[in-house]
Formats: structure tokens, sequence, C-alpha cells
């Protein structure tokens, strides 16, 4: 596999523009002609339902491809910079050259989107790429290796990730868990190789005394159970005081019975977890604390009931790992200000969702005084990536103008 890419790497053949925007328009034939076998496969996978396909995975890439062929012209424009006085004879730009041949690495739990989203863009910069879809997703990733070669230039069977690690390339793109980060990041320093490493982390929800507790429940539901709450920017806990705990776990049974009906498992708009393995992991988690709402499970199915834990505590499991399934702990704290402290004490997370009409709070998020506050010594511009949304849930992950990675 790396000795025909880099070889046809070498010929120049996906340096032009004409080329680029001929294997980015195959893409969206791909997306369009092969719309009811991507459904098929991703409800085989996860019984992903067919709105949830077409939402998350498929429209966001549509976008993409659109952006891409927009602005593919502009992007591959040389950039002027300015000139000081050693270099006012000289002429000085920035040329925009490919990185080569990189590997992306995409997981299950949006095996379209997250294939294909860095697709798009390593296509659009020029580049020859190697695509790993996860094994775990195994009905999208067959779809894939047998489809996709019939609308761009086809490139042989993935070898296993950890095979494919052995060789070097010029960028790699991962999307995963951190275990398999250490793992891919390992690698790329034996060749030096750059690389952009998209991983999860325990997303709380801070629940403010002074909201509309219907419509928070409504979004924190909505947020946890897409994807049977396999999503890495899910609210993974909500954080807030008894009183606030008293008035939202009423709401959120409202909330889990509008959506899902009184029998979620019947319900053709709820996902199941991708394996057996994951099903076993999830279901461990209801041992901690007290389960409020939900609580069933059907190991046949690998299907967990939309659950809500209360009476949880620092040292349970549930609060030890990013949970990945529609589990939502309730952590209770007596204010923001020990909210705040708590999440600064752990790991920094991948996003911070605030609920509340208190203009205290509505401003700490916007100014991002409430990102400096929880982690001083490590400020927003210090170079990790996270993301804090008042009043909302993913809206963030698809505006193309915001910095995703």
């Amino acid at each position: 596999v790396m000795h025909c890419l880099r070889a046809a790497w070498m010929t120049g053949k996906t340096h032009p523009k004409e080329y680029r925007i001929h294997q980015l328009e195959a893409l969206c034939h791909f997306l369009d002609e092969r719309q009811a076998d991507i459904q098929r496969a991703l409800c085989e996978d996860l019984h992903k339902p067919c709105f949830e396909t077409e939402f998350t995975e498929v429209l966001l890439v549509r976008n993409e491809l659109a952006n891409a062929l927009n602005n593919l012209c502009c992007w591959m424009k040389d950039e002027n910079v300015h000139k000081n006085l050693m270099t006012l004879m000289d002429c000085a730009f920035i040329r925009k050259d490919p990185y080569g041949v990189v590997l992306i690495i995409a997981p299950y739990n949006y095996p379209i989107h997250f294939t294909l989203m860095p697709l798009v863009g390593a296509i659009a910069a020029g580049n020859c790429v190697v695509l790993k879809p996860s094994e775990l997703s195994s009905c999208t990733e067959r779809l894939l290796a047998k489809a996709l070669p019939c609308y761009m230039d086809p490139v042989t069977d993935p070898e296993e990730t950890e095979k494919l690690l052995e060789n070097k390339f010029d960028y790699i793109f991962y999307t995963g868990n951190n275990h398999v980060a250490k793992i891919v990041m390992t690698a790329a320093a034996k060749h030096l190789t750059p690389l952009t490493l998209e991983l999860g982390g325990k997303c709380p929800c801070y629940v403010d005394r002074c909201c509309n507790f219907q419509n928070v429940a409504n979004r924190i539901v909505w947020g946890k159970c897409v994807n049977a709450g396999q999503t890495c920017i899910a609210p993974d806990y909500v954080i807030c005081t008894v009183e606030v705990q008293e008035k939202l776990l009423p709401c959120l049974r409202q909330a889990i019975c509008e959506f899902f009906g009184h029998e979620p498992k019947e319900s053709p708009d709820f996902g199941r977890m991708v394996n057996d393995a994951h099903f076993q992991r999830a279901r461990a988690l209801l041992e901690s604390g007290r389960v409020a709402i939900g609580g069933e499970t059907d190991e046949s199915e690998r299907y967990i009931a939309p659950t809500v834990l209360v009476d949880v505590k620092e040292c349970d499991p549930v609060m030890q790992e990013e949970i990945f399934a529609p589990i939502l702990p309730i952590f209770i704290v007596r204010d923001m200000e020990e909210a705040i402290d708590f999440i600064n004490c752990r790991e920094r997370p991948l996003a911070v969702y605030a609920f509340s009409s208190d203009s205290k709070v509505y401003c700490l998020g916007t100014a991002y005084c409430m990102w400096e506050k929880l982690d001083s010594h490590n400020p927003i511009h210090g170079g990790q990536k996270g993301r804090l949304a008042l009043f909302s849930k993913y809206v963030y992950v698809v505006n193309r103008d915001e910095p995703t990675w």
C-alpha cells in the first residue's frame, strides 16, 4: 500500500486543482448514490435511525465538501506576507504544499463522519490518503472498503492499525480514545510525523438554579441519547445543587418519555451499543450511585435504557472514565464555585455545557472567564482545545468558522 501511494505521490498526480476537484466531486457522488447503503450499514452497526444518520453523519460531510469545492481555488493561492527591511527586495509569500501520504484513523461511533470529514480536507490539500475505518463498525467498514474505490482512485484493503503505524507517514489524523492515541503518538514520534489527535473526555454539564428546567432537560436528554450516548462531546454528567436536582429529575423523565416513549427499547429512534464488550462495560457503570430513571438492559440487543443516576460519589466508576453510553450521573455540589473547582481538579474536558438565565453565569461564559477559572495554570490560549457552550448542544461542532482541531 505504502509503496503504491508513495509512488503516486512522487508523480505529482494529486497536486493539480482539477484532480482535487474531481476527487471531491466523486465523494459527493458516493454520498448521493450510496445513501441507502450507508443508512443500512449504520442501522446494522449502531441501530442508528435514518434521520440521525443523515443529520449527524452525511449532512456534515456534504457541507464540508461544498465548502471545499467553493473555496479550493482561494485556498490554493499563494499568500503574500509582510516584508521587513532585510527582505524588502525579495518576493515573500506562503505556498501551501500538501504533506504527502497521510493516514486517517477513524472511530466506530460516527464511522462516516469521522472517516470522510478529514478525508475531504486531505484531498483538498492534495495529499494521498490511507483510510483506516474502525473494525468495530464492521458493516460500515465493509461498505467503505467496497464502495469508495468505485468512485475514487482505488486503494488496496487496509492493514491492521498497528501494522500501518510501522510505516512512515507524512501526517496522521486520529480520532478515538486516549489509550490508542498514545500508541499512535508513540509511532508518529519514531518518524517525527506531525499529527492531529481528536480525543474524548468527561464533558460536564452545569445546571444553574435560574433556568427553564424543561428546556434544559430536553437538550440534555437529546445530547446524551443521540447515538445511544456514544458521542465524544455528549454531556457526560450533570453537576448541580440538591435543589436543582429535585427540579430537574421530573423534567428529565418527561423528556425521555416524550422523545422515546414509555418503552425506549421499542423506539425506532434509539440506538444500541456497538458491541458486547462496550455493552458489558457500560452496564457495569449502572452499579454506581442509585438508579433514579431507567436502568433497564437487554444483552441480546446490546440495549441500555436512557438512565439517570443519583447519589453518585466522586470515587464511583461512572465518574472515573468517559461513559460513552446513555447513562447520566448527577453529581451534587453546593454552588457554582464548587462546580468550577471540581471540574478544574480533573482532566480538561473536551466541552463544558452551562445552563442558566443568571447574567453572572452568562458573563462568565461569554467572556471565557469560566475557562480561565477552570484552569488558571493553563489558560485558553495555552494550546489545549475546549469549548464552553451556553444553552445549547453540539452547535459549535457544525460551525465551520470555529477551530475544531
